[in-house]
């Protein structure tokens, strides 16, 4: 009976080859925390412009929005009223004069007929009297000269400040109210002011640290630097100093609003916009810090891969803290010797073996595993 030869075949299991992974051992160096606060800029000087005199707008000598300087002329109200008012005044002092001079010669006439006993004394009290009223009418003619000088003066409206300038409200033609009308605003945009508020709780540490720079929060800042990010793409962070804080705590809502001072040469910083502002919370202290990337969830806790011997994977909890320099804080977990996963996480899990690349973290995380791709191994 024929039968059925069969050949023995080896079953071979493929062994999947050790994923690939980049790993580095967290920085260690001494750090300050950074709190961070919401706010907005305003001007540090605002001024809404009004005529000092009454009458009809004549021109308008800017445009609308440019800069200005201190002391450019803005608008001008018709001046002939007041060339009147001038002509006038003038007048009335050389009228002034003139009485002050005829009184002064009669004073002095009366006097010396006193003296020879030729008049009396009581029309010598006559003559005084009426040089003291010419003198007291030249005083007022002079005073009403000043005042018709002054109304010349306030009828060309210029800057009381650098900045830029808004819209012009009223046009050419219209009445201006004297002390009412709002002509227009100016705003000083170098330096530039940033407000926001403080909860008590770091109100006090940074009241502590004012005064160990022998200073006071409200008055100075204690020379507390802080940086402003503002909401563009590109993260441009802008330096500045605090420099002011209000005298109380508002009682709703348990802050105290605070003041940083910016330059702002370029004018880039404008009032009303939004940023986001960090100040030195702490002391210096010698931190464990490491990458966002290398940080994983595992139900309520934060834990990160750690390899070991044999490059073997296993799982540490961390206690994450506050950003630094673009890396995560670790309050508690690490010691800083361990090698961490800090890309290629998603393809491990504890007890698994991996291939790793070692790199050295840089100063700044900007994106420091970016130049140590991981390169996918295929199995056979």
């Amino acid at each position: 009976m024929a039968g059925w030869t069969v050949a023995p075949t080896d079953f071979v299991n493929a062994q999947e080859a050790a994923p690939q992974v980049v790993v580095a051992k967290p920085l260690v160096r001494d750090v300050t925390d950074r709190d961070e606060f919401i706010g907005r800029f305003r001007a540090a000087e605002q001024v809404d412009i009004r005529s000092r005199v009454g009458g009809y707008l004549q021109s308008i000598a800017f445009t609308d929005g440019q800069l200005v300087k201190e002391g450019d002329e803005l608008f001008k109200v018709d001046q002939r009223p007041f060339v009147t008012a001038l002509s006038q005044a003038k007048a009335s002092l050389a009228a002034a004069n003139a009485g002050l001079t005829y009184a002064q010669a009669q004073f002095d006439r009366v006097n010396a007929l006193v003296k020879s006993g030729s008049q009396t004394v009581a029309t010598l009290d006559d003559r005084r009297r009426e040089l003291d009223s010419a003198q007291a009418n030249l005083q007022g003619s002079q005073a009403s000269v000043d005042r018709a000088e002054l109304d010349m003066t306030y009828s060309r409206i210029v800057a009381p400040l650098s900045g830029r300038i808004d819209r012009h409200m009223i046009s050419v033609g219209n009445l201006v109210t004297a002390d009412q009308t709002v002509l227009t605003s100016i705003v000083m945009l170098d330096p530039i002011d940033f407000y926001f508020d403080i909860d008590e709780r770091r109100l006090l540490s940074y009241a502590e640290t004012a005064r160990k720079n022998g200073s006071v929060l409200q008055s100075g800042g204690g020379g507390l630097k802080v940086s402003v990010k503002l909401g563009d793409r590109d993260g441009t962070t802008y330096n500045g100093t605090l420099d002011f804080a209000e005298n109380q705590v508002d009682a709703a809502t348990g802050t105290l609003r605070a003041r940083a001072r910016f330059a702002n040469p370029d004018f880039v910083l404008q009032p009303g916009l939004f940023g986001r502002v960090e100040l030195e919370g702490s002391n210096s202290y010698k931190a464990i810090l490491i990458p966002d990337e290398a940080i994983s969830s595992d139900q309520d806790e934060r834990v990160v891969f750690v390899v070991g011997k044999d490059n073997v994977v296993s799982t540490k909890a961390i206690r994450p803290g506050p950003k630094i320099d673009g890396y995560r804080v670790v309050r508690s977990g690490l010691d800083g010797s361990e090698s961490l996963v800090v890309k290629g996480v998603v393809r491990v899990r504890p007890g698994v073996k991996v291939d790793p690349k070692e790199i050295t973290l840089p100063p700044e995380n900007e994106d420091p595993v970016e130049s140590a791709p991981l390169t996918a191994v295929n199995a056979e």
